[in-house]
């Protein structure tokens, strides 16, 4: 007689409704820390390597970075619905709702593709017009153009990737998204090595090696869930879109994209401000800080996310009372977070931005960038944490129009009347710190309404009983 075969014991998800939540917001942020600080170590190691390794590498450096806030402008608003899948998870997980995770992943996985091979495709046709459109030199056009291109071809696996890593977090799993990812790194900067000083590739290198390291890091993930005994089990056989899920995920998803659209344009009417100098030096220079800067934004950005899946698993659970200290404690995390950042790069401002470039005067416009908007970039943060508190408890709309007033418009603003007067490369970058403050103050009192409002609601229905 044969013995039927046991399964594994499922390990459960990470409860985020109990705490000590201050220990558990530091412990879970961490490798979502270290995730989001190897990511950008992709562009990182583009930057780097073909800076100090190209024949032409003040050019090649100028034409992968004025692609960055193109690329996340246009991958932004359906990186948002990422978000909205991650909510809806914590969400079910804090209800003990396992079947309905078993949608949102399913439904997530099949969104994830479909928009990333539509996306690649428009990008890859799109590219010049594009780069034209953000006055891009002609210069560092042709460069920009092939690396734009080969990036594309990449993004379904990038999509697949930040799915489903946005909804196993929320599961309550940070650490195996670090582990593929730091799998994927190495091999990402392996390849830049080689690409560039064996074959001579250039911008078409670290391209290519930044797209073989994304399907690394998709495939590994999608194997892993494969093999869950849990919930978060992915079947090819159950792949197929749930309405109901689908339209949750769209209601909280997509204000997230819109609002990550429109920051992003923002970035590129900047960095069109940037293009606009017709100086090499300013591009190239402008191009490591910006890129120092988004080691920044993801560390303190992942607090964010943290934010998303502590209020999101209490609010399934009912658990209210829990909400304002986790916010609280967010916030500290994040502006420490910030500061150390922050200091670490301003206290050795030299040496990093000459990781990027051997010139000395792109070097001395990249500090100068350095300078105005890192040591206040803990507002950034602070700002992030209370947009994905209220995202987590509904609320997405209102955060994504507090987010696009206070900080897009403000910087659309600075850069129609307040740019023309000074006209400088530094004046550019004040809109950042200025519109991160406002905005952060604006969501943290929205977001205090809109606990109270909710806590309220509550006990009102109690009484009803």
């Amino acid at each position: 007689m044969t013995k039927a075969i046991k399964p594994q014991a499922t390990k459960p998800q990470a409860d985020f409704t109990h705490g000590p939540f201050l220990k558990k917001i530091i412990l879970f942020a961490i490798p979502i820390i270290l995730t989001g600080l190897l990511q950008s170590f992709y562009n990182a190691a583009d930057l780097i390597i073909v800076g100090k390794f190209s024949e032409n590498s003040t050019v090649s450096l100028a034409a992968i970075g004025t692609t960055g806030a193109l690329t996340n402008m246009i991958i932004g608003l359906f990186m948002g619905l990422s978000v909205g899948a991650g909510v809806c998870v914590s969400q079910h997980v804090g209800a003990k709702e396992r079947r309905d995770v078993q949608k949102v992943l399913h439904t997530s996985v099949v969104v994830s593709v479909f928009l990333g091979v539509v996306i690649g495709i428009v990008g890859i046709i799109m590219a010049p017009q594009f780069l034209r459109w953000m006055d891009t030199p002609e210069v560092v056009l042709p460069h920009a153009v092939l690396y734009l291109r080969i990036i594309f071809c990449g993004l379904p696996a990038s999509m697949v990737y930040n799915y489903t890593a946005s909804m196993l977090r929320s599961y309550g799993d940070s650490k195996h998204p670090l582990i593929f990812l730091t799998i994927s790194g190495i091999v990402n900067v392996v390849l830049n090595i080689i690409l560039i000083t064996a074959f001579s590739l250039d911008v078409a290198g670290v391209a290519i090696a930044t797209i073989v390291s994304q399907y690394l890091s998709a495939g590994m993930m999608i194997v892993f869930l494969m093999r869950q005994r849990n919930c978060m089990n992915l079947s090819f056989k159950r792949l197929k879109v749930d309405g109901e899920k689908l339209k949750k995920i769209l209601y909280i998803g997509i204000p997230s994209g819109l609002q990550s659209i429109v920051f992003n344009f923002s970035n590129v009417l900047i960095q069109s401000a940037v293009n606009g100098f017709g100086d090499e030096t300013i591009m190239a220079g402008n191009a490591a800080a910006g890129n120092l800067e988004g080691f920044i934004w993801v560390a303190t950005n992942s607090i964010y996310h943290v934010a998303i899946t502590f209020v999101g698993q209490n609010i399934g659970a009912k658990s209210y009372g829990n909400i304002k200290r986790i916010m609280l404690y967010c916030v500290g995390t994040v502006t420490v977070v910030g500061l150390l950042c922050s200091g670490l790069f301003l206290g050795f401002g030299e040496f990093f931005v000459g990781l990027y470039q051997n010139d000395p005067s792109a070097i001395a416009r990249g500090i100068d960038r350095m300078w105005v908007t890192m040591p206040l970039y803990f507002f950034c943060g602070i700002m992030d944490v209370f947009c994905g508190g209220l995202r987590a408890m509904g609320k997405s709309i209102t955060s994504m129009v507090i987010s696009l007033v206070g900080a897009c418009g403000l910087r659309v603003l600075w850069l129609v009347t307040f740019f023309p007067l000074i006209n400088t490369p530094a004046s550019i970058f004040w809109c950042y710190p200025i519109s991160w403050f406002l905005t952060a103050a604006t969501l943290m009192i929205f977001f205090i309404v809109t606990l109270r409002n909710t806590i309220k609601r509550e006990q009102e229905k109690e009484l009803q009983l």
